[in-house]
């Protein structure tokens, strides 16, 4: 035994000496695996490339976001959508929105196809734990709900936009809760606590910020360093800016980077820097006319200025500090760039649009021109509203059919389709033919919202997605933080198309009604099963939301709604009409009503 000691001391000796980097391990000791890397993907509703200070904007401060290229890379060309819920889709998916059924941001139309897989199922089927913080706005009934889709934790609010940002109506996993303080700071503060409490097994935090989309609220830390700011960054069309505007949206940016540097400070506490993937971009151009580097469009243009974003990756070791990546990227490559660069195992449920951009991160520096000229032209495709244009290395067709060369001409000037005509027929060809073979019977899909979906404990039914017959209004033209008000008729109804899983639903409205209109009579219907209530109670909350704007909304103001108890529902499987009718109104009206919540019910409770 002595014997076979010396022996394997001398081994260890000889090894060291030949392979003096060797790392040796006693024969009995396996080997630890590798823990895959964490990683922290942020998303910014309607931020502009010209809203951060690393692109040129010098009105406003954004240090911590600045950081990320500093310390990591950044993509000069990536592309995302013109408006939010396509480009979460695109995200989510790898593949492009109108492969996913997304057509529209409110009303049904912001819905991913409940078949296809999410980052966040790869990511969950990989061991990890997964959460998402913020604005959802891909489907808010199982099986869209972000729980129904890879998180198994989420905590946000699921529409498009939201009437107020202090201390609002948001959920918990299909719950119904009260939002702590302002938005973005209650997000942070959940991420936050998720982060700490995975700490010892690889997580996917995924934070929608929902600013700086209107309405315009801040906190006054910040908004104070903008309100009487003299502006230097405009628009090159200044006479299109909207001054107050552009200050409200750089302190809500401003914010913004406080919070992705309370993320990061998190990070480095807890020693997870090292090991953790951090993704920073925006979902679509400015939601305004503001300094944007005199590229063209806004948001909801599929020119330059409505789908560039930036894209800034960050992985300490392994990522080379100052990496500036010249190839054009879209949003569709995140999902297959996570999961190459995480190790995730398994091929993709569907063929994905995007490509792994891993050898373009992970190049060494002496190697990353060569690797970047190595790269493949491609064409990204830019979609909204039926307009379409196509975007290459070097050129971008508009939705018109005109061509320009974006290197010599970055602000869409000058159509070169006389000096390129070759090129502009062949992307014509190919804008064509996407069209043909995405866009074609998009919006035309037949999705009822569901009841129940696979066991979900919750099910919300908002206005928003609400068909009204009568003299009922809704409180806004822009649905998705909309009440329905004006209901004087016993002949007005409140519908939603559903597709009912079989069970007993507890039913609860969330209403407003004065003193002078208590007393009317409302039902709720699904084929022969109903229930029936009488409002006794005045909730007469005044409408807010204007206290904390800093430039005067296009959006609703919201109220504070009370739930009303309708008692339990029994529904059988099927499809049909669920609708809101008042039996009696003795006063001027039967209430103003925000949204239905369907509450499941296991067969042992009342």
């Amino acid at each position: 035994m002595r014997q076979r000691y010396f022996s394997w001391t001398r081994l260890v000796l000889l090894v060291a000496v030949v392979l003096p980097g060797a790392c040796l391990a006693l024969p009995t000791q396996a080997a630890e695996p590798a823990r895959r890397p964490n990683v922290v993907v942020f998303l910014t509703d309607d931020q502009g490339w010209g809203d951060l200070g690393l692109n040129g904007n010098r009105d406003l401060q954004t240090p911590n976001i600045d950081s990320l290229a500093r310390d990591g890379a950044m993509f000069e060309r990536f592309f995302v959508c013109p408006v939010c819920s396509p480009t979460r889709a695109e995200f989510l998916t790898g593949r492009y929105h109108p492969r996913g059924g997304v057509y529209s941001t409110s009303s049904g139309g912001e819905r991913l196809d409940a078949q296809a897989e999410t980052l966040a199922e790869r990511f969950q089927q990989a061991g990890y734990a997964t959460a998402a913080f913020g604005k959802w706005h891909n489907g808010m009934q199982h099986p869209y709900h972000p729980n129904a889709r890879g998180f198994d934790t989420y905590y946000g609010f699921c529409s498009g936009h939201w009437g107020n940002y202090y201390s609002p109506l948001l959920e918990e996993n299909g719950r119904l809760v009260k939002g702590d303080g302002f938005l973005i700071d209650d997000f942070t503060d959940h991420a936050i606590q998720f982060i700490e409490e995975h700490r010892d097994q690889p997580f996917l935090v995924y934070l929608p910020y929902n600013t700086p989309h209107a309405p315009m609220q801040v906190p006054d830390k910040f908004w104070n360093r903008f309100a009487d700011r003299q502006l230097t960054m405009l628009h090159h069309e200044p006479e299109k800016q909207d001054v107050p505007h552009t200050r409200a949206a750089l302190a809500m940016c401003e914010n913004i980077d406080w919070n992705v540097g309370r993320v990061l400070a998190k990070l480095e506490e807890l020693k997870l820097a090292d090991n953790t993937i951090v993704v920073y971009f925006h979902d679509n151009g400015p939601n305004g006319w503001r300094f944007n580097d005199g590229m063209k469009g806004r948001k909801g243009a599929t020119d330059e200025g409505g789908v560039r974003s930036p894209l800034l990756v960050r992985w300490p070791g392994r990522i080379a500090s100052g990496t500036k990546i010249a190839p054009i990227a879209s949003v569709t490559d995140l999902l297959p760039t996570l999961t190459d660069l995480t190790g995730i195992p398994g091929k993709p449920a569907q063929p994905l649009d995007g490509v792994s951009l891993k050898p373009l991160l992970l190049a060494a520096p002496d190697q990353a021109a060569s690797t970047a000229a190595a790269w493949p032209d491609r064409k990204i495709f830019s979609h909204w509203s039926g307009r379409v244009s196509v975007r290459t290395q070097r050129f971008r067709l508009d939705h018109k059919g005109l061509l320009y060369d974006m290197q010599a001409d970055p602000g869409q000037q000058h159509d070169v389709t006389a000096t390129w005509p070759a090129e502009q027929a062949a992307l014509a060809k190919a804008a064509a033919a996407w069209k043909e073979e995405l866009l074609t019977g998009l919006g035309e899909q037949d999705w009822p919202f569901p009841i129940g979906y696979g066991g979900a404990k919750y099910t919300q039914l908002p206005a928003r997605d609400a068909e009204t017959t009568g003299g009922i209004e809704r409180s806004n033209r822009h649905p998705n933080c909309t009440y329905f008000l004006n209901w004087t008729s016993v002949d007005d109804r409140i519908t939603w198309d559903v597709e009912a899983t079989p069970g007993r639903y507890a039913v609860e409205v969330l209403y407003a009604c004065p003193a002078a209109d208590v007393g009317s009579v409302i039902e709720l219907r699904l084929g022969d099963q109903a229930v029936q209530t009488q409002i006794t109670e005045a909730h007469d909350p005044p409408l807010h939301g204007e206290e904390n704007d800093r430039v005067p909304r296009p959006e609703s103001y919201v109220k504070d709604f009370k739930p009303l108890s309708l008692g339990v529902l029994e529904l059988s499987s099927g499809r049909g009409q669920l609708t809101l009718r008042a039996l009696k109104i003795p006063g001027r009206q039967a209430m103003e009503m925000r949204l239905l919540m369907l509450t499941r019910l296991l067969d042992d409770q009342p």
